[in-house]
């Protein structure tokens, strides 16, 4: 075994690696951008580096700098986590060339299962089936447009050279080809650095069913059982279990053989996912998509059900040893369901969050695990992905692990920072989902069932009481009668303090019910309901949903609604970069068009005109950071449509 490990990545995975690195009694070293200075995975590392400034390329992509920072701490071996350079062939390369052990397969694997082309081309020879779609690489815009067409509509476009959803786009209408083709180019080219693309046909109502593998340097290769990952959004996974309710023991069997040919023809040496698309009316007709040549972020629930560390056995056959185990040794017990908790706002179409965790609560113990990467004070931007932590839960059945993982959600405060955990809560109530009746279509079928942009009025009732305690007077001694937010009034009768707030609109609230705050919490009773919150700043939070109320001044508003009166101010829909201005100052617009880019955390969201009209302002030119809510530019409409909206207004 190694005597010191470089963990070259960040967050949850780093500190999930460093986690088994102790227990093994291997010295870790962490590595860090200048963003990442306080991270929780630097400071539960046994040392750490500062590899560079806070874009990834000028640190976690920077195969120099981890190199020298392995160098420099006398580690012998590499752990890459997921992401960032974990299915680079050229970083594997690199560390062997510098005397590293990298801990993952051997740089040639990588190279081929990362080129899904030719990862097609070598299962399929292995006799593995594979979804029907182009061959060769290097396809123009053009011709892959032909074989879509050849292919037949719906088609999904996806990067060869990487996968987690990124760049990926499902395209039903052939006029929308050129389009998505375009979008998809540039989101992978920013992901992976690498624009090539493939299509396939798509499969309706589809299963995402994987294998996971693992094999050892002395021709060893078994499989763990699948994880079921059809729950998705925007191609990427978020809730994922194990084992699948679809699959009998003769299709997990012939499913995990398939999985293990697919290792072989690539020569694998340690954990791997082959991942499958399923008929989900057949699950007998499974068809190869990709292998994932890492550690996938969903490994827990496997770990949960087979009771093995995979990190461990990433380690142990990275130093040489040979599996202890053969097929038959392998058992599924149980069930295990995972959530991964991203800083995303549901109410706000998913679009990426960011912002200082004030407060922070993340349950452990009785079946329920939570790997994270976050600690108090932890600040959460635009730079990297989007996922924070995972929540996961185990029973001896599925109903029971899906019990645990919602109480769990619940349990969950992330105050300061606005996630996902009260919509994946919703989720995994939802009927479908308990039933087991899953697609990777079905999250976005339900998804307005599940997000609601409602305020309860007690959240408002709780924040008002937090104000109205701020208004006490400090105890003690003599108090100013008129420093007493009474609501008395010279002369007339006595008028409740109101308070002016907002979450989504802004509201004019005045407090009714009782009310107990403390330093961290604020309990309120509303006709007889008693309502309990955590608190932090101006943020209130229960059962995993997070509200940010924030005081409103209704004068301050009027007075800029007056400065850009007739015009529509068009604002950053979350915190990130400036990537594409398509207009300048002048130009005359049209509804709909498409006039910026903003991109966050690997996510691309375009800013449209709201009506026709003249760009009068625009501040921001790519490469510009911006703020959630900072103004991009303004449209003034034409003069003719102010009248007509003025006529339709009287």
């Amino acid at each position: 075994m190694f005597d010191t490990v470089l963990v070259a990545n960040r967050g949850e995975i780093a500190v999930r690696v460093i986690r088994t690195l102790r227990a093994l009694g291997v010295r870790s070293v962490a590595v860090f951008s200048d963003a990442d200075a306080d991270a929780r995975h630097v400071r539960e590392a046994d040392t750490a580096v500062r590899i560079g400034p806070a874009p990834a390329a000028e640190s976690y992509l920077s195969i120099d700098r981890l190199l020298d920072a392995a160098a420099r701490t006398g580690a012998q071996a590499v752990h890459p986590g997921y992401g960032f350079l974990a299915e680079n062939a050229d970083f594997a390369r690199a560390c062997e060339a510098a005397g590293l052990v990298f801990i993952g397969p051997p740089a040639d694997a990588i190279s081929l299962m990362g080129d899904k082309i030719r990862a097609k081309e070598t299962v399929r020879a292995a006799g593995v089936p594979v979804v029907p779609g182009s061959s060769g690489s290097g396809l123009s815009d053009g011709q892959l447009a032909d074989a879509a067409r050849e292919i037949g509509m719906p088609v999904l476009l996806k990067p060869s050279a990487g996968g987690g959803g990124k760049g990926m786009r499902l395209v039903r209408e052939e006029d929308r080809l050129a389009e998505e083709i375009a979008s998809a180019r540039r989101e992978a080219r920013a992901s992976f650095g690498d624009d090539t693309l493939l299509v396939e046909r798509w499969v309706d109502t589809p299963r995402h069913i994987e294998i996971q593998v693992l094999a050892d340097g002395h021709g060893n290769v078994i499989h763990l059982g699948e994880r079921e990952c059809s729950l998705q959004r925007r191609h990427q996974k978020i809730i994922e279990e194990a084992p699948s309710v679809l699959l009998d023991e003769e299709t997990r069997a012939a499913m995990g053989e398939a999985a293990v040919q697919a290792a072989r023809s690539c020569g694998y040496r340690g954990a791997g996912t082959v991942e499958f698309i399923v008929p989900g009316g057949d699950p007998s007709s499974y068809y190869f998509m990709e292998m994932n040549t890492r550690l996938q972020v969903e490994h827990p629930v496997t770990e949960l059900v087979t009771g093995l560390d995979l990190v461990e056995w990433q380690l142990r056959v990275a130093a040489g040893e040979p599996l202890p185990y053969g097929q038959k040794d392998i058992e599924l017990t149980g069930h295990a369901v995972e959530a991964r908790l991203c800083a995303e706002d549901p109410a706000r179409g998913f679009l990426p969050s960011g912002g200082t965790v004030l407060k922070l609560r993340e349950p452990q113990g009785d079946g329920v695990r939570t790997d994270s990467g976050l600690s108090e004070g932890t600040e959460v931007g635009s730079l990297y992905d989007p996922m924070l932590s995972k929540v996961i839960a185990y029973g001896p059945d599925r109903a029971t692990a899906l019990r645990k993982l919602r109480s769990a959600l619940a349990a969950t405060v992330t105050l300061g920072v606005q996630t996902n955990a009260a919509f994946l809560r919703r989720l995994l109530a939802h009927p479908d989902v308990m039933a087991g009746d899953l697609d990777t279509g079905l999250v976005e079928r339900v998804v307005d069932e599940l997000v609601s942009t409602d305020v309860p009025e007690e959240v408002y009732e709780a924040a008002a009481a937090v104000r109205l305690e701020g208004l006490r007077p400090a105890g003690g001694g003599w108090t100013d009668p008129f420093s007493v937010p009474s609501g008395w009034r010279l002369g007339g009768q006595p008028k409740p303090v109101a308070f002016h707030l907002r979450v989504g609109d802004p509201v004019e609230y005045t407090p009714r019910g009782a009310h107990t705050v403390t330093g961290d919490t604020v309990s309120v009773t509303l006709d007889g309901v008693r309502h309990t919150f955590h608190r932090a700043a101006d943020w209130l939070g229960r059962d995993g949903e997070a509200w940010h109320v924030r005081d409103h001044d209704p004068v301050a508003a009027s007075l800029t609604r007056a400065a850009h009166a007739g015009a529509d101010s068009l604002t950053a829909p979350m915190p990130g970069t400036v990537t594409v201005v398509k207009v300048a100052v002048g130009d005359e617009v049209t509804a709909g068009q498409s006039l910026l880019v903003v991109e966050a955390m690997k996510m691309e969201h375009v800013i449209s005109a709201p009506h026709a009209g003249t760009v009068t302002e625009l501040d921001v030119a790519p490469g510009t950071t911006v703020a959630m809510d900072q103004v991009l530019a303004v449209i003034a409409p034409h003069e003719e449509q102010t009248t007509e909206e003025k006529e339709v207004t009287a």
